[in-house]
């Protein structure tokens, strides 16, 4: 008798917790979906009214297109990657560090592996933080020496010195809206027409 009642308790447990996956898959996605269009609204506003040609309708339309491309995107990508983990988990019994690099990678793939300037954004927006990250676990494990003294100085002069090198004599290499960001402040800042261009884009007009 007690060993039916264990076991009925038993199945009871994981209906509910099949269900709370369920529900937390759900609710994941739609927070993820939320996060993403708050990020990728302000972003796009500001750009597409600084950089972009065309109609008001044609912008609008471009800030909406931009907003849900981010929004669904990072909502597909927690959705597979939070289902996949519990599979993996399911599967094996327990949860070990490859699950997460599994799991992120096929996403990453499905998900942000069509080559656009919005997943180039997301993608370089990542990959400097995994160096960052990366160079620290190496001196916390112990591959990298640690510095005696802070190295910033030097990698912030570096990334200068090579972006603005890039932007002056290899410009198609860099990303269309860091070109957009930086043709505005040394390019076009060299033009003055009157105030309104502490209010609207000034863009530069060719020497006749």
């Amino acid at each position: 008798m007690r060993e039916g009642e264990e076991g009925a308790q038993g199945a009871k447990r994981e209906l509910r917790k099949k269900q709370w996956c369920s529900g937390a898959l759900i609710t994941i996605f739609f927070c993820f979906y939320s996060y993403g269009a708050k990020i990728r609204a302000p972003h796009a506003l500001v750009m597409t009214f600084l950089f972009r040609s065309g109609s008001l309708r044609e912008k609008l339309r471009a800030i909406l297109q931009a907003t849900y491309t981010h929004s669904w995107n990072l909502a597909r990508f927690v959705f597979f990657y939070k289902g996949l983990c519990a599979l993996q988990s399911h599967i094996q019994g327990e949860t070990y560090q490859a699950h997460s690099f599994v799991s992120a990678f096929i996403g990453g793939l499905l998900v942000f592996g069509n080559n656009n300037n919005i997943n180039s954004q997301i993608n370089m927006y990542l990959l400097s933080r995994v160096l960052f990250a990366l160079c620290r676990l190496g001196v916390e494990k112990g591959f990298i020496p640690e510095p005696r003294s802070d190295p910033f100085p030097w990698f912030t002069g570096l990334v200068w010195g090579l972006v603005l090198w890039l932007f002056e004599y290899h410009r198609p290499t860099l990303h269309p809206s860091l070109q957009s960001s930086m043709t505005y402040l040394y390019e076009d800042s060299n033009v003055w027409h009157d105030l309104s261009d502490f209010l609207i884009y000034n863009k530069s007009q060719p020497s006749k």
